[in-house]
């Protein structure tokens, strides 16, 4: 079921995300939302998140689909290793209701090292340490 959009309802402790009959209208929705200014790309990434589109990966992917619109917007990114794993997984959890905490974590994160390899491989790591996954880092494997 990897990459396909899901066809299961799905949880995460006691939030249910977007229930598959109303996953696709929330899908288009998400699309046609505006993304011109910080706060309109961080309301379309809390949109992604409730939406909430594969049964795996949907933290790792939205965050990446999150850095390339902000890199085609405002030609900038968020610099992950900035972004604490607890404030930012609290700050996802509120942000349905009231979004200013997850913008403020992350504005305080940007950066306009936008094509920084560097950057874009500690962004991999903390990803996939939002989501427990702490086996291996980026630096530790061979180019």
């Amino acid at each position: 079921f990897a990459g396909k959009i899901r066809t299961v309802n799905i949880a995460k402790g006691n939030f249910r995300f977007a229930p598959v009959m109303y996953l696709e209208a929330a899908l288009e929705h998400v699309g046609k939302m505006p993304q011109k200014t910080f706060d309109e790309i961080i309301e379309k990434y809390v949109e992604m998140n409730v939406a909430h589109p594969f049964r795996e990966g949907n933290g790792r992917s939205t965050r990446i689909w999150l850095d390339a619109i902000l890199k085609k917007e405002l030609h900038f990114v968020v610099d992950w290793s900035r972004v604490d794993k607890e404030d930012y997984l609290l700050a996802m959890e509120r942000s349905p209701i009231k979004d200013t905490e997850i913008k403020v974590l992350l504005k305080n994160a940007l950066t306009d090292q936008v094509n920084d390899r560097e950057v874009y491989m500690k962004g991999i790591d903390a990803s996939y340490h939002y989501e427990g996954y702490n086996t291996f880092r980026t630096d530790e494997l061979s180019e």
